[in-house]
């Protein structure tokens, strides 16, 4: 029985889109030829949607708590911004931009019982909304890449939504026929795009936006397409240089997925980043003329910036000029005999890694120094499961120490070790609540000793190391020390608010006493972005002179939301 294009359609959509790239994560990684073949487009499919499932879910729960579900337009542009901050590698960023554009159509077109214009009178407004939703993704899609080439997820979105505004009927007969429309021009990329004609394989990022269509098609009619999707097709293999691209430097400058050149610039960077359009117009001029697969989307202060280069630092550098640019990732594609090959070396496991949940490129960077793996987060996007688990793939390692540093993060990291233990990982979830723990976890961490020796010991440093930190309220509220008002800064220590304050230093120095009436031997100091230096070093001298026997160490955490994190061991 078709289903309305409404919020809890987004919802479902969701949860089968995850399914079904779950099931071909793996085929779509192992077919992942272009531009380089670093067998990761499934995985950073799924890692996409995972994010935008959240955000879908986050949307509902901000709702429920008022007894009311989210509209259309809610839905729509949570899972878009789910997408777009959690986006990665070239496919996941234009899946982004895919959402995006659906949702400039789908959110301005909801009505106030959050459901299409039209869901109401037999679902003809709606599937007009849907043809129009998806003929804009497709051209969004285009905009967002520099150098646009055919026979990639490009031409299956165009294709789609082509097929899509010929269909007649619901939603639901609108999105089965963007699907199978998507399947048809799956299978003739082949024949469009050479590297694929020679390896005999279909686009691997077409087969996640077939995927992708495929639950669309499932959550509006409630028949979910169970044909498998079609990789390894018979297509004629297309001379060298047949590769019909949107403009005519395409084929050799890289489109979507880069130029699947053996001898194509060494290093994936992306990042988010808050900047304004024409901050972005002139970023697009710079990075282009750094390298390759230039993918820029995004919006209304937030975008995506995805690129192929040799300079890794000055891709870095000019997304600092055009505005602030945080979760940056930089991935070293591998060197083999002398010179630059598509596919990353796998060197040997190491015996023990940590990964470590962290919320500033400060702490980030004491991981990296303590040879951890760091997860870097900002407050309000937790990390999914699928990151954590890709963050121990990374680790390349027999063992894995898994630091979650969040107690709300316990459920996901419990599931990331899960995963991760059924490819032959040996994962050990640290029960770390706080950032100060996770560091006195990796103090003590010694590969040397057994693995569940170790495990103790962390564990241990952990467990004795209390917890605080200092936030600023934004409403009036009740607490468990009373209401606070509005720039009220608080002091919570081990989780709850102990201390209401008027300024930073005064509430800062009373949960540092409070703290150490119990006892301690090293207190540490993680400031945040904005805290003052002059603040620290007075801190630093109240524990000094108040409390002799007591050490105090210092870092710059570059945090955002917590201006101080305080551990006491």
């Amino acid at each position: 029985m078709p289903h309305p294009l409404d919020a809890a359609a987004v919802r479902t959509w969701c949860a089968l889109a995850l399914q079904a790239l779950g099931r071909e994560r793996e085929r779509i990684d192992a077919i992942n030829v272009y531009p380089v073949a670093d067998g990761d487009t499934g995985t950073n499919l799924y890692l996409t949607v995972e994010s935008a499932a959240r955000a879908v879910e986050a949307a509902f729960d901000g709702h429920g708590a008022s007894g009311t579900a989210p509209g259309l337009a809610d839905a729509v542009g949570a899972m878009a911004h789910g997408a777009l901050i959690g986006a990665r590698g070239n496919s996941g960023t234009i899946l982004a931009q895919l959402l995006r554009g659906m949702a400039e159509i789908l959110g301005d077109g909801a009505d106030g019982d959050g459901r299409t214009d039209g869901a109401a009178d037999g679902g003809h407004g709606a599937a007009t909304a849907l043809k129009r939703a998806l003929r804009r993704a497709a051209e969004s899609t285009y905009e967002a890449v520099a150098h646009p080439v055919e026979g990639t997820v490009l031409t299956v979105a165009t294709v789609a939504a082509r097929a899509a505004e010929r269909a007649d009927g619901s939603p639901a007969a609108v999105a089965r026929a963007a699907y199978e429309g998507a399947r048809t021009a799956l299978e003739a990329t082949p024949g469009q795009l050479a590297v694929l004609g020679r390896a005999g394989v279909v686009d691997a990022g077409g087969c996640g936006l077939v995927a992708l269509l495929g639950a669309l098609a499932g959550a509006l009619s409630g028949e979910v397409p169970t044909a498998a999707i079609a990789v390894r097709p018979d297509a004629p293999v297309p001379a060298a240089g047949d590769c019909p691209a949107a403009d005519g430097d395409a084929a050799g400058r890289g489109g979507p997925h880069g130029d699947g050149d053996p001898d194509g610039p060494a290093f994936e960077v992306i990042y988010l980043l808050e900047a304004d359009d024409a901050a972005v117009a002139r970023l697009r001029a710079r990075l282009d003329g750094l390298g390759d697969s230039l993918v820029v989307v995004g919006g209304d202060g937030l975008w995506n910036v995805h690129v192929h280069v040799d300079d890794a630092g000055a891709a870095v550098e000019a997304g600092i000029e055009a505005g602030r640019p945080y979760r940056i990732r930089i991935t070293h594609f591998g060197a083999a005999d002398g010179g630059r090959t598509a596919r990353r070396r796998e060197p040997e496991p190491a015996a023990r890694a940590v990964v470590a949940v962290v919320p500033g490129d400060g702490l980030a960077g004491l991981c990296a120094e303590a040879g951890a793996t760091a997860v870097t987060v900002r407050p309000g996007e937790p990390p999914a499961s699928g990151e954590l688990v890709q963050a121990i793939r990374q680790a390349h390692a027999r063992e894995v120490m898994l630091l979650p540093n969040d107690p709300e993060l316990r459920h996901t990291a419990a599931a990331a070790a899960e995963q991760a233990r059924t490819e032959g990982v040996r994962v050990a979830l640290i029960p770390t609540r706080a950032a100060v723990q996770g560091i006195a976890a990796l103090a003590v961490h010694e590969p040397a000793r057994s693995f569940d020796e170790d495990v103790v010991a962390m564990t241990a440093a952990a467990g004795a190391t209390r917890y605080a930190e200092l936030a600023v309220a934004e409403r009036q509220s009740w607490t468990m020390a009373g209401v606070c008002q509005a720039g009220d800064v608080l002091g919570l220590i081990d989780g709850d608010v102990a201390v209401i304050g008027s300024d930073l230093a005064g509430t800062a120095t009373t949960v540092l006493d409070r703290m150490l009436s119990a006892g301690g031997e090293m207190v540490t100091l993680v400031l945040g972005a904005e805290f003052p230096d002059s603040l620290a070093e007075r801190l630093e001298r109240h524990v000094r002179e108040r409390y002799l026997a007591v050490d105090t160490v210092v870092y710059e955490g570059g945090q955002r939301g917590a201006p101080l994190l305080i551990g006491v061991e």
